[in-house]
């Protein structure tokens, strides 16, 4: 396939917007946005980029008017199956906004259905598009880090109480009975997680050992906010993961590749590297491939390999259905949160949160094992 490629957006409020800047800017290289299918009528601010293809409320409807060759879906969740195999089974290839779905018996029967389609899937995991991974990777390979004692990965972000509001579905861990799994490491810090597993190079076909998991809660909210995971890889490499979205200030999310001779930090969002060793520090910015440029790119030529499939993020649903499966989160005391009020909407904040998640990082320790006092929220 060349020329011209078209691609129906699926979900086009909240990030869906980021996807409509997106093909924007990638208008000049043959691909073209063909129509949008939303349940809510564009904002006026929209209108712009939208121009005037075809807004429809039905995503089948709008694929038998339209036939696209990519579709995108970003919608909630717990439709993310369903509607990519609709996509795929008219005849559309998929990009499929992360995490592909919310269980990890929804993800074979999504992945058995897509194989069978002959379509083609692109799993939005977009800091697997960066090119830093593969630097990393040559890194440790080659041994400059000596051998690899463990993966740790951190980030805290602030979050008010507006992101929770967005959606029935925000803060959910299921909706109406079917599961949703909203939680912070699953999906604002699901890169994280994936990124972690992908430099440790583990295969799709692979199963994860001992995977532990701590969920807790500030926000009046079902899901994690703030949580942790300890995991070993089939190579026996131990991943930790800590993140909150209940910050104090800001921990811009990284992945730190421990050595015995030295470590390896990935700002997984920018592409900034941090090569530390005892010959110095040196430091590498890396760019990245888009995930729609990709798959497009793949699209018209197969030869071109997909950088997400969905063989490839197999561990990581392993890992949310653990979070899935797990225990409520706790809810985190009085005594240890307190309520922001200086922005637009009031935001819960953590006490020491920040400091937690990069000592869990950086010594690959559960939140519980960082300070005992999680034991008891």
């Amino acid at each position: 396939m060349s020329g011209t490629t078209t691609i129906v957006l699926a979900g086009m409020h909240g990030h869906g917007r980021w996807h409509l800047r997106e093909l924007e800017r990638l208008r000049d290289t043959g691909m073209r946005l063909a129509g949008i299918c939303d349940t809510r009528p564009p904002a006026d601010g929209d209108r712009r980029l939208i121009g005037d293809v075809p807004v429809l409320p039905v995503l089948g409807d709008l694929l038998d008017r339209v036939r696209p060759a990519v579709t995108i879906v970003c919608t909630p969740i717990h439709t993310h199956a369903d509607l990519a195999l609709l996509a795929a089974r008219s005849g559309s290839h998929v990009l499929l906004e992360k995490p592909p779905t919310p269980t990890l018996a929804e993800f074979d029967r999504l992945a058995t259905g897509l194989a069978s389609s002959g379509r083609a899937c692109q799993v939005g995991f977009q800091s697997l598009g960066s090119h830093a991974l593969r630097y990393v990777r040559a890194q440790i390979e080659a041994g400059v880090i000596g051998e690899v004692r463990g993966i740790g990965a951190a980030g805290a972000w602030r979050r008010d109480a507006a992101y929770y509001g967005r959606a029935k579905w925000a803060g959910r861990r299921s909706l109406d009975g079917v599961p949703v799994v909203d939680g912070a490491l699953t999906n604002p810090f699901g890169h994280a997680t994936a990124t972690a597993l992908a430099l440790d190079g583990v295969r799709g076909d692979e199963e994860l050992r001992d995977v532990e998991v701590e969920l807790y809660r500030a926000n009046p909210i079902e899901a994690d906010d703030t949580s942790c995971l300890r995991l070993v890889t089939a190579r026996e490499t131990t991943i930790t993961v800590a993140a909150t979205v209940c910050a104090e200030g800001e921990v811009a999310p990284y992945v730190v590749v421990h050595g015995t001779s030295g470590r390896i930090v990935l700002e997984y969002r920018t592409g900034r590297v941090r090569l530390e060793t005892g010959g110095g520090l040196r430091i590498t910015e890396h760019g990245f491939t888009g995930l729609l440029e990709n798959l497009v790119a793949h699209v018209r030529d197969e030869s071109v390999p997909l950088l997400v499939p969905p063989a490839a993020t197999r561990p990581f649903m392993q890992v949310l259905e653990a979070v899935r499966t797990a225990p409520e989160p706790r809810e985190i005391p009085p005594s240890r949160r307190w309520i922001d009020r200086d922005g637009p909407n009031p935001r819960f904040v953590v006490t020491g949160v920040d400091e937690a998640v990069v000592r869990s990082a950086d010594e690959l320790l559960l939140l519980s094992e960082v300070d005992s006092t999680w034991r008891d929220r």
